[in-house]
């Protein structure tokens, strides 16, 4: 959101501490209506000038407390009355502010873990009660061990005598746990708590508000400038096409590119359905011969990352010198790409995998970057689509990210193993559509390993590709875990792929959840 004017009478800030899940925190408020902005901690102060907020949440973060030279939140904050809730570190740094103490400690809590609650506290209204133990998620080390001034004890764990703390005259309340995950069954509730009956929010924010103060942004942005739109058909870069498309008007020119790494059919069904149906102005690149052959015989997934992302960005600059200059390249930047490549702090969370659209423009090119969807899960970039009134059958569509097939293609690229893999992946596609599990799937997808096996076809010897295939279950693209097909379609999928689809001998079935594994394969 990062709105400094938003058209709300009420608000939750959120501190971010440089927690991979501080976004998820904001998820769930907007879950229950209630408009919140994420600002780094280090620009707490200027936000809160800017606009005061019913409450302030701290979030976790990598950082410890116990170290004078890490991250904290203004002084100033809690001296202005409002309500405060510390997740995790935020906990921490907030006792120490206070006059508490925090200590490294050899007794850690990660996963699933559970409190006990031991006393009443307006957290816990009609969710939870004194003598009750509830199952949460924890991830700390360090722990607080002396309470600052003014704070009781109303929850302990195994390892933390301190697990959630309160002081109701202040309304500060603080929580090792991290009620943001779904991990902690509860803790949509506990965080409903805080944003409604501790902070009065009443939850009035949607969807449809979301998109009128995107609208309102986009405008504020660009102004009278030429915007240039990165479209590839899929959900996200769709729902920024229509959005700006909205705000815009003919302002905008939207920018397919044909990379040579899509589905089987895909270049003519976005050029049908944008430039035909939706009237955009539309340029379609045909790059796939330029793509391919940066990427010939190169195996290293985070080297084809940055050479289709430094690709996309060459062809753009050439399309926009084509229609006279563009000011600003628009892109379908959710979240969960942004946090697997870089604080949205510039903080401390790792780097998992690079994206292809994350990480800013070269300085040649003098064009400003509009990603209006920058802090938004898969899921509610879906719920924006169908506010905009784009079909189920866009909106519903299983993501699919930009660097295509390259990285559903482990090792090196070939002009015939994406066919190879485009077919079976329709085979694939098609099987599931049949059986109905299409919705129920949150993305599939078939890959071609690096990797050719002995078989036996009509009494002949192959020495073909396996075909590994994947299946998971998941709401936002942040946790996911595999889909259970029973084996009686898993072996229907098989053999129609190794009927159907020369090049494949074998196929498998790949169950890793993520977390330990990412969706994709690279």
């Amino acid at each position: 959101m990062n709105n400094p004017n938003p058209s709300h009478d009420e608000s939750i800030l959120i501190l971010d501490f440089g927690s991979q899940v501080t976004q998820l925190i904001a998820r769930r408020l907007r879950e229950s209506g209630v408009f919140c902005e994420i600002v780094p901690y280090f620009k707490a102060e200027e936000a809160l000038a800017a606009r005061r907020p019913n409450g302030v949440i701290l979030s976790g973060g990598p950082s410890s407390a116990t170290q004078s030279d890490t991250p904290r939140a203004p002084q100033s904050l809690f001296e202005m009355g409002i309500p405060i809730l510390g997740i995790c570190y935020g906990q921490q740094a907030m006792c120490e502010q206070l006059g508490g103490r925090v200590e490294a400690s050899d007794d850690q809590e990660f996963g699933r873990a559970f409190v006990e609650v031991s006393d009443d506290c307006p957290l816990f209204d009609g969710v939870w009660q004194s003598e009750q133990r509830h199952q949460v998620w924890m991830s700390h080390g360090d722990r607080v061990i002396d309470l600052p001034p003014g704070f009781r004890v109303v929850g302990t764990s195994e390892n933390c005598p301190f697990a959630i703390v309160a002081d109701d005259a202040r309304r500060f309340y603080g929580v090792q746990f991290h009620p943001e995950v779904i991990h902690t069954p509860d803790g949509t509730a506990l965080l409903r708590n805080f944003s409604h009956n501790i902070a009065g929010c009443k939850g009035s924010w949607s969807m449809a508000a979301f998109r009128h103060e995107a609208e309102a942004r986009v405008k504020a942005q660009v102004g009278d400038g030429k915007v240039i739109c990165g479209l590839s058909g899929g959900v996200d870069s769709s729902v920024v096409a229509i959005l700006l498309h909205e705000a815009i008007g003919d302002q905008l020119t939207c920018v397919f590119v044909d990379h040579g790494l899509l589905r089987q059919g895909e270049a003519e069904e976005v050029v049908a359905l944008f430039k035909e149906h939706y009237n955009l102005s539309l340029v379609h690149r045909d790059a796939s011969q330029l793509f391919l052959t940066k990427l010939e015989g190169v195996s290293d997934p985070e080297q084809k990352r940055k050479i289709i992302g430094a690709t996309f960005i060459d062809v753009f600059e050439e399309e926009a010198n084509r229609i006279g200059g563009a000011d600003f390249l628009a892109q379908g930047t959710l979240y969960p790409d942004v946090i697997e490549s870089v604080s949205p702090s510039g903080g401390p969370p790792a780097t998992i995998k690079s994206h292809h659209n994350v990480g800013g423009l070269p300085a040649r090119m003098n064009m400003e970057l509009v990603e209006p969807l920058r802090e938004l899960f898969k899921d509610e970039v879906r719920d924006l689509g169908r506010t905009l009134g784009l079909p189920e059958s866009l909106v519903g569509r299983h993501p699919f990210p930009g660097p295509g097939l390259a990285i559903r293609c482990p090792g090196e690229i070939s002009g015939e193993k994406l066919e190879i893999l485009r077919k079976a992946d329709a085979v694939y596609l098609d099987e599931i559509r049949k059986a109905g599990l299409y919705d129920v799937i949150w993305q599939a997808f078939a890959a071609i390993l690096p990797v050719r096996t002995v078989g036996v076809m009509g009494d002949q010897r192959t020495y073909d590709y396996i075909c590994a295939l994947r299946a998971v279950t998941s709401t936002d693209g942040m946790t996911a875990d595999y889909y259970p097909f029973d084996h009686d379609f898993l072996g229907r999928v098989s053999t129609r792929i190794m009927n159907e689809v020369r090049g494949i001998n074998r196929v498998v079935y790949d169950v890793p959840s993520k977390p330990p594994g990412t969706i994709e394969l690279e």
